[in-house]
């Protein structure tokens, strides 16, 4: 597992709930593992927003990760980005989506590291498109 970033972020991830903080971490270990897999390696940031662990790069928009109020678990990003719309037309119906902000799921085994991993992958590039 990647050494987090300072002791409050894994502060955070220490009060989240076993069973969501289980999905969580593997969406952690998915920002890093596709970061290291883009171009030119960006560095990501791990930092915390609104409570929250988040993640960006020099040239991208920001992931968060957190529960929303429906329950389960959140990959959150940008609301007045390009992302989740994006992102539902490549991979219609494909998951539970809240609006323009996030991709909502119940348990760890509903990631896929493919689909998932194409969100991430643009959201950490995402100013390079612009």
């Amino acid at each position: 597992m990647t050494p987090y970033a300072n002791e409050q972020v894994a502060a955070a991830f220490a009060a989240i709930p076993s069973e969501r903080r289980e999905g969580l971490l593997r969406l952690r270990e998915l920002i890093f593992d596709v970061a290291g897999d883009l171009p030119n390696e960006p560095q990501v940031e791990e930092t915390l927003k609104w409570g929250q662990p988040a993640y960006l790069t020099p040239k991208g928009s920001t992931i968060r990760l957190g529960i929303p109020k429906s329950g389960g678990f959140a990959l959150f990003v940008h609301c007045q980005s390009r992302l989740i719309p994006d992102y539902e037309m490549a991979f219609p119906k494909a998951d539970r989506i809240e609006g323009t902000r996030a991709v909502l799921f119940k348990d760890a085994d509903q990631i896929d590291e493919g689909r998932h991993g194409w969100l991430i992958a643009r959201a950490l590039t995402y100013r390079q498109k612009k």
